[in-house]
């Protein structure tokens, strides 16, 4: 089976959250049929939605065998594995793990869109993403992520002073 290039973007603001990415970004390469390629630097962004802490954002490349559904579902447990409960609609967490592209895929199911529906409205997302992979391009759009990262406010990302603990 041949290997896909995937995009993952990494985000937690409970618990440790240096300690909880780096051993997310460690299951995820320890998967059968995953292979981590590369990982952005972390940033630390306002959150999206009720009062909470800010967060800790960064994005992943990896190579996977795995299907759309199957990678999803591998996010998940590890997400599950790290404490996620999924209660409030953009409420804090411990881990959020979010499929951003697969390939030049598009797909729309109920339980899964890619490219990830609203990447291309988050600086949190897209100014790790444009670090590590500036010349993907947006099967949707057309777009490279970092020309999708001129389009948006970034001011509110910040470089974390905190990088050197994570391989």
């Amino acid at each position: 089976m041949n290997y896909s290039p995937v995009a993952i973007a990494l985000g937690s603001n409970l618990g440790n959250s240096f300690q909880i990415l780096a051993g997310a970004l460690e299951m995820l390469d320890t998967t059968l049929g995953v292979r981590l390629e590369k990982r952005s630097s972390w940033y630390l962004s306002a959150p999206i939605g009720p009062p909470q802490p800010d967060y800790i954002n960064g994005c992943a490349i990896a190579s996977t065998e795995l299907t759309p559904p199957q990678f999803l579902a591998t996010l998940q447990h590890i997400e599950h594995q790290f404490g996620r409960i999924r209660t409030e609609h953009w409420g804090p967490r411990t881990l959020d793990l979010d499929l951003l592209l697969y390939g030049d895929l598009i797909l729309d199911t109920p339980d899964l869109q890619i490219p990830h529906p609203r990447m291309g409205e988050r600086a949190f997302v897209l100014v790790p993403l444009a670090e590590i992979a500036p010349d993907w391009v947006d099967p949707v759009s057309q777009l490279q992520i970092q020309e999708l990262l001129k389009k948006v406010d970034s001011s509110g990302i910040v470089l974390s002073n905190d990088n050197s603990r994570l391989g």
